[in-house]
């Protein structure tokens, strides 16, 4: 990578969302296969309470906001890609078949029936993101401490609490793997992870300083130091040390589960800011540090990018050049970092 850049994406559902310092935008594929292009206002929190800028908490909020807004941006992106009007073309195809003319009460009818559809996709997505939280504790807190357990039964010994924590640690990371590899499995987000895929390359153009062309794009590699998969593995890693840490200073705190679970619960932020603050440094430098570092993370984005089509390929264009700042070498000029840092979020 021959620039630094601190424009980071997220792929959405037939869209890419892309952030820079200066503006968001998301392009999303329609139906009539047109792109549309949604501005988004990132005012972030950060330029009210100036301390939320300094490093580990502009990590935190950083986490915080990228969510809130990645939630948002997925709803658009279903809306406007036609994915909320499934059951819309069921009824559309049944009425096509017997043709007749409607009425006006029916015309009236379909904004309504619209409405219902979108208040009910977004009942369901608060009720995927209430299960999906309460599906994370499950097998990220309770699971790993009782599979612990059963091995020390399994193999009739007891482990210390440092090795009970670094086994335990060791499972999440397996669990978090395996899920995503089964998740990885589904058509839909196949499709997803195809437009991942697009959105590294993309950046990863723009860094090279080439023109945005789909030929361009599709010469480089879908593997990005600073992505989001990254972030997830590293959350992981540093979960890892920062527990042996603690264990270390208070020995036996991990023997009272009420105790170590609250601190485990008050220690995210700070795992979430260190590992925010790392994957900054590996995306903005190539040394062997770094490399090492970022190596488990671009072994799992194997799994979470997949080789995009052409047409994914325009998207990621067309969502980069909506955010693109007034000025792009202040934006990947590593020099200029030291001046005035950006906004750095995940890809």
């Amino acid at each position: 990578m021959g620039k630094y850049t601190a424009i980071g994406g997220q792929a959405l559902i037939e869209g890419i969302m892309m952030k820079s310092p200066e503006k968001t935008a998301l392009a999303v594929r329609k139906p009539d296969r047109s792109i549309e292009i949604v501005d988004f206002d990132q005012k972030s929190i950060r330029e009210k309470i100036k301390f939320l800028k300094l490093p580990i908490f502009r990590g935190v909020v950083s986490f915080i906001e990228a969510m809130i807004q990645g939630y948002k941006a997925m709803m658009i992106s279903a809306e406007k890609s036609g994915f909320t009007d499934l059951e819309d073309e069921k009824t559309e195809t049944e009425s096509d078949a017997k043709p007749e003319e409607k009425t006006e009460t029916e015309e009236t009818a379909e904004p309504e029936q619209k409405k219902e559809t979108g208040a009910l996709m977004n009942a369901l997505m608060v009720v995927a993101a209430v299960l999906g939280a309460a599906l994370a504790v499950v097998l990220f807190m309770f699971l790993p401490r009782l599979a612990v357990g059963g091995l020390e039964a399994l193999f009739h010994t007891t482990f210390s609490s440092l090795a009970h924590s670094a086994i335990e640690q060791l499972i999440k990371l397996i669990v978090f793997v395996t899920y995503i590899i089964l998740v990885s499995l589904m058509p839909d987000i196949k499709r997803v992870f195809m437009y991942h895929g697009a959105e590294h390359k993309t950046i990863f153009c723009y860094e090279k300083g080439l023109p945005l062309t789909v030929e361009n794009v599709k010469e480089q590699t879908r593997f990005h130091p600073r992505c989001g998969t990254s972030f997830m593995i590293l959350m992981i890693l540093v979960s890892v040390i920062i527990s042996t840490v603690v264990q270390l200073i208070f020995p036996g705190v991990y023997n009272l589960a009420w105790l170590w679970v609250l601190i485990k619960i008050l220690l995210i932020p700070v795992v979430c800011g260190v590992g925010f603050e790392i994957l900054k440094i590996c995306g903005k430098y190539d040394n062997l540090f770094t490399r090492i570092v970022s190596a488990p993370g671009l072994c799992m984005q194997r799994v979470t990018t997949k080789e995009p089509k052409e047409d994914m390929i325009e998207i990621a264009i067309a969502a980069l050049r909506a955010c693109e700042p007034e000025n792009p070498d202040v934006d990947r000029s590593i020099d200029e970092q030291t001046k005035e840092e950006p906004q750095d979020d995940d890809l």
